[in-house]
């Protein structure tokens, strides 16, 4: 019984002593594996922080790229640009600076308008170009003339469209003819009409032409007004066969200025019936006229040309009074006038000449200097031919 009591008591101890061994051991593992985790999750955690933290350093705006070696080449990036705009083709060059002891003010265009330009001087080669310049634009090529004696006694049209010209054709004739201004639509108008004295003129219309009639045979005839647009190209004669060279026709159609044989000025009504001389002109006046270049919208006014021995280039231009054949003071500034051009209200278009260089000048009606600008150099050698609003 003892025996068998001791052996019961020995197997209960031995349950004791496995059980809390194993309990030791669980204990001890899993503090082993909670260790082992919290290192596996922490260092985890270290690189998914470091992770961002590149992330950011790699998005940041306003790092700057780590240094080169000394030996690479520097990298610098271009700011990005516009592109140039391309340059516009013109014929020629707009106007260039104002002259230099001139004040210049570029005014709109539209006050000065459109001004036609014929040959340059010294040009004898066939087939010279008219021209025309607005100010503000470029200068623009026109009709080539076959003749370039024609261009100089060109007539321009009050509205700029059509140009008019006598010139001599291969047959020994000289012809009257009409086209646009840029050459298209050439029409001969009429045989046989007078060259170098009565240039054709337009009317303020645009629609008749003052011509002088050649007769081969015997020389100058009469003075005609040619409708051009009637089918017959219908002429209307002036019964006044004393008349004179170089015509101009006022804008409001009443006046036509003629130079007479004694160098001053004579004014027609547009049928051909004699008016009056201007007063104090021709070879018993104060001075001999050279051209008459224009007239005012009522015939008040004449802008001619007045020879001057002083001057290499031979003429100035002046404004006279026709009734009393006083000369009107314009706002030159001290510059000489070479060329002035009525406008339809009243306002004149005065080129003048400074140094080496030209300028046109607006002036109104009362000899107000309104406007100034400078001329292209390439048209310093070219007569005005005509201004058109």
């Amino acid at each position: 019984m003892n025996d068998e009591r001791l052996r019961l008591d020995l197997a209960a101890l031995a349950d004791e002593v496995t059980s809390v061994d194993l309990r030791d051991r669980t204990l001890r593992t899993s503090r082993r594996l909670g260790i082992q985790r919290a290192v596996v999750t922490s260092a985890a955690a270290l690189v998914l922080i470091a992770a961002a933290a590149g992330t950011a350093f790699a998005i940041r705006p306003d790092q700057s790229p780590n240094p080169l070696p000394a030996d690479a080449p520097s990298v610098t990036a271009a700011p990005t640009r516009s592109p140039s705009p391309t340059p516009s083709v013109s014929v020629e060059a707009p106007g260039s600076p104002p002259p230099s002891n001139g004040s210049g003010t570029n005014a709109p265009a539209v006050q000065f308008g459109k001004i036609f330009y014929g040959r340059p001087s010294g040009v004898d080669a066939r087939n010279a170009n008219l021209r025309s310049w607005r100010p503000g634009d470029s200068v623009v090529r026109l009709a080539a003339l076959p003749d370039p004696a024609a261009l100089i006694r060109a007539s321009i049209s009050p509205n700029g469209h059509r140009v008019a010209w006598v010139q001599l054709d291969a047959d020994g004739s000289t012809n009257l003819y009409t086209a646009n201004v840029d050459g298209s639509d050439r029409q001969q108008m009429r045989k046989e009409v007078e060259q170098t004295c009565v240039n054709p003129v337009w009317s303020p219309d645009g629609r008749y032409l003052l011509f002088r009639e050649w007769d081969p045979t015997v020389g100058p005839g009469r003075v005609g007004v040619l409708d051009t647009q009637s089918p017959e190209k219908t002429v209307r004669w002036w019964a006044n066969k004393d008349t004179g060279c170089g015509a101009r026709w006022s804008p409001d159609g009443e006046v036509i200025a003629m130079i007479n044989t004694d160098g001053g000025v004579t004014l027609f009504d547009s049928s051909g019936n004699r008016k009056r001389d201007m007063p104090g002109l021709g070879p018993t006046g104060t001075w001999r006229n050279g051209d008459v270049t224009s007239l005012s919208p009522n015939g008040d006014r004449v802008a001619l040309y007045q020879p001057d021995p002083s001057s290499e280039y031979g003429n100035v231009g002046v404004v006279r009074d026709t009734r009393t054949g006083e000369e009107i003071r314009l706002p030159l500034e001290g510059r000489k006038s070479r060329q002035v051009y009525f406008r339809t209200d009243g306002s004149m278009v005065v080129r003048v000449q400074s140094g080496s260089g030209y300028a046109v000048l607006l002036v109104d009606e009362s000899g107000k200097k309104i406007a100034e600008t400078a001329e292209p150099a390439s048209l310093k050698d070219i007569r005005i031919l005509a201004v058109v609003n």
